[in-house]
């Protein structure tokens, strides 16, 4: 029976390791892992030879190397959408809490604990006024990023009764699809944010908006905004903001990311990255990774995979092998591999091919063991990345 080796990096909720079965074993000190499963740890995938695809418990994989992943032919993957709603459910109350002004009247009452009890309700009555808030129905939600955070974020503003405005660079159909009617799809930065009460960021991390939130960006932003970041840190220029808010044209700047400017700012509320912190989110993230990395070890399936394209193929009883090649989308790659298989006189039983404009990713199904011959073969064409062979069967006997 084949065994997997997977590594994990960082706590891993153990609700979602059970997924793995008794083909997989798991450590934290694996150091010739088939696959690894982690959080938010750094990743560098050359550490690794053996490494064949990696699964990041959480949506943004810019702890890992990414572009070198895909230049050795590793699969890095993600989980979108699994801890959606714990980020969505902390980022209305962190709004609240400032707009009501919470924190600061929890730390009012907090300074009533050594008074004198009958005096306490008259001190309360007193100065209950300087804590005076905003509600958000009727204010206006920007929400920058349409990703599976962001569509439930405009949704639940909707439902809260907000005017929301979204923009997405590069929408995916199925999110939009989730969008409520009421939401309106902005085709500009400066149209989502022009109008805005209130600017959240739900974007991932890579060199198109590293800094994206930049002094320009603020200048676009109507005076007294608050400003939102429960993505990646480093989205926003923190001096830029910094600046808004000491000038007064910002009001307030709410994130997951405390640094020592940003906690001593008093327009500053900062949370702990506490976004994906929820034991349901762990668990969903977990649950997510670990079945990516079975199906792909297993079968060679890529689903959510942010390097590959996805495909599935589910084997027939009749396959014996499968062989899975990875190459540099080019022109001819189908019928090289095609040709391949003929030339040694092997019947191809099914074909799939996808392309990501970037990888071409191929799974080759036959009715029986493959030469190690036809492999070589194919790995000498320039183009190829990697090969994998994936045996179901041996002399008639599952493995």
């Amino acid at each position: 029976m084949s065994v997997y080796r997977i590594r994990k990096i960082n706590t891993i909720a153990q609700e979602g390791l059970r997924h793995f079965s008794n083909k997989f074993v798991v450590s934290a000190e694996e150091t010739a892992p088939d696959g690894i499963i982690l959080r938010s740890a750094p990743l560098n995938v050359d550490d690794y030879p053996t490494l064949l695809a990696v699964a990041r418990a959480g949506a943004g994989t810019n702890n890992i190397n990414v572009a070198r992943a895909t230049e050795k032919g590793i699969c890095v993957f993600n989980t979108p959408g699994a801890n959606a709603n714990a980020v969505v459910d902390l980022i209305f109350p962190m709004v609240g809490v400032w707009k009501r002004n919470i924190y600061r009247g929890i730390e009012f009452c907090r300074s009533l604990a050594t008074m004198e009890p009958e005096k306490v309700n008259g001190e309360v009555e007193a100065r209950k006024s300087a804590f005076k808030g905003e509600e958000i129905a009727g204010k206006t939600l920007a929400v920058i990023g349409l990703g599976q955070i962001g569509v439930r974020l405009a949704n639940g503003g909707v439902f809260r009764h907000m005017k929301v405005n979204g923009f997405d660079p590069a929408p995916a159909l199925a999110n939009i699809h989730q969008l409520s009617p009421e939401v309106r799809i902005c085709r500009s930065l400066t149209d989502a944010v022009g109008d805005a009460d209130v600017v959240s960021l739900h974007l991932p991390l890579n060199d198109s908006t590293r800094n994206l939130v930049n002094k320009e960006f603020v200048e676009r932003m109507k005076k007294g905004a608050v400003l939102i970041n429960y993505s990646r840190g480093p989205i926003v220029d923190e001096q830029a903001v910094i600046e808004a808010l000491d000038s007064g044209y910002l009001e307030a700047y709410l994130c997951d990311f405390p640094t020592p400017a940003l906690v001593r700012h008093a327009k500053v509320l900062a949370t702990p990255h506490l976004g994906a912190s929820t034991s349901e989110s762990e668990e969903n993230c977990a649950t997510m990774a670990v079945n990516e990395l079975v199906n792909y070890l297993k079968y060679g399936n890529v689903v959510h995979s942010v390097n590959f394209p996805n495909i599935e193929s589910t084997p027939a009883d009749r396959i014996q092998s499968r062989l899975i090649v990875i190459n540099r989308d080019v022109p001819g790659m189908i019928a090289f591999v095609s040709n391949t298989f003929g030339s040694h006189g092997i019947n191809i039983a099914s074909y799939l091919n996808q392309s990501n404009g970037t990888v071409g990713y191929n799974i080759i199904d036959v009715e029986c063991t493959i030469p190690a011959a036809v492999v070589k073969e194919i790995e000498k064409k320039p183009d190829v990345i990697r090969t994998r062979v994936i045996l179901f069967k041996e002399k008639g006997k599952e493995v």
